[in-house]
């Protein structure tokens, strides 16, 4: 059955995907299954979206169909849903991260497996990547991220009439994006990014700024721990209206009509959060899904679930990509 109209989540009016708890309750994993058992998958929502909603728990039974046995963890800033929704509006990014960090280490499941795998959409992709680099316990395998927002956002997103949570926080973002206050409180202006208001962006950004490590000082732990996975695959949206622009998922930089793809960035060049490490061993995949943002078919999960969720034994999916000097190498 295709989903396409109920994952229209994240950043589109509505809910996206609904979620529920994690899946049936598993008793910890041993030394003797683990190389047989799926790793436990975990799933960040986006903008507008709650763990508790349908669609979710349809994704979550997809996972559990092509890898029988996958538990499934759906991450939520409250379990009341209405609230967990709300916060994809209205937070601090950082404590959501470390809050993600804390459940999750403490999770009597989650806590004893060997790896888990990552699925984030729009900008809980980003939110996971947050989660690798500033804490990875336990260890993240795969990472895949649909539509996500990895190098920022430079416009704001539109809002129904209905929607007053979404109303509300857009009207504070307006000509406020830099303020403490709403740098500290409104989620969508930590991942915003305007080529055309760089110095404010480092100076002021709460969230992405840091995770992308472009202020003077670099965070080394970031770097390894990204570079540490086995695969990031990078699904960006061909008809994408809702992200502006749609090649941030690809990291690419966009500044009016022209584009500087990852590769020829010194992000990458000079490997300030390890892509150019993870790329150079062939664990960085560009990906496009047809279709307008959060616009997903079961096909197309249902291929990614078997490529790069799975076993903790099931081979690697690429080889090493050979190394070759780029312009910002030179």
């Amino acid at each position: 059955m295709a989903i396409s109209k109920q994952l229209k989540l994240l950043f589109t009016s509505g809910s996206l995907i609904a979620a529920a708890l994690a899946s049936p309750v598993q008793k910890p994993l041993s030394d003797d299954d683990i190389d047989d058992t799926p790793l436990p998958l975990v799933i960040w929502h986006g903008l507008g979206d709650s763990y508790s909603a349908a669609g979710l728990r349809e994704v979550g039974a997809l996972a559990d169909a092509v890898n029988p046995g996958t538990l499934v963890y759906f991450i939520r800033m409250d379990d009341d849903g209405s609230r967990d929704r709300s916060a994809t509006f209205l937070g601090n990014v950082t404590e959501q991260v470390a809050k993600a960090c804390a459940d999750i280490a403490a999770h009597p499941i989650l806590s004893t497996a060997p790896a888990i795998d990552a699925l984030g959409f729009s900008q809980g992709g980003q939110f996971l990547r947050g989660y690798i680099e500033r804490c990875n316990n336990p260890p993240v395998r795969n990472l895949v991220t649909f539509g996500s927002q990895h190098n920022g956002i430079s416009a704001f997103r539109d809002c129904p009439w209905s929607d007053w949570v979404c109303r509300g926080a857009m009207a504070l973002l307006k000509g406020n994006a830099w303020t403490q206050f709403v740098q500290s409180r409104l989620v969508p202006a930590q991942y915003y990014r305007n080529p055309d208001e760089y110095e404010q962006y480092l100076e002021h950004s709460n969230f992405l700024a840091d995770i992308n490590n472009e202020r003077k000082f670099k965070n080394q732990t970031y770097r390894e721990n990204l570079a540490k996975l086995e695969n990031l695959v990078l699904y960006m949206f061909e008809d994408d209206t809702t992200v502006v622009p749609k090649e941030t998922a690809w990291f690419d930089e966009v500044n009016g009509t022209e584009v500087t793809p990852l590769r020829a960035r010194r992000m990458y060049s000079e490997d300030w959060i390890g892509l150019r490490e993870l790329d150079r061993k062939g664990g960085l995949h560009f990906r496009t899904a047809p279709g307008d943002h959060m616009q997903l078919t079961d096909q197309l999960l249902n291929e990614t679930f078997a490529e790069f969720f799975g076993p903790s034994k099931k081979a690697k999916k690429s080889a090493p990509r050979p190394f070759m000097l780029g312009a910002g190498d030179l």
